[in-house]
């Protein structure tokens, strides 16, 4: 299942490198791609949408 989030926190690829490695320790298989202009997070994942958007949040990041 492909999940679509705005996190409106993504400054950089540093975020996105932070957020796709809190991602890949929830759930290893899943495919994650960011984009930082559009502040966009699309992950594909067998993981509920809840726990992605608490994963990301755990990452100190806000998810609209």
């Amino acid at each position: 299942m492909a999940i679509q989030l705005k996190v409106p926190s993504i400054a950089c690829s540093g975020c996105a490198d932070t957020i796709t490695k809190a991602i890949k320790n929830h759930e290893s298989t899943a495919n994650v791609q960011i984009d930082v202009e559009q502040k966009i997070v699309i992950v594909e994942t067998k993981a509920s949408e809840d726990s992605i958007k608490q994963v990301i949040a755990s990452a100190g990041h806000t998810v609209e």
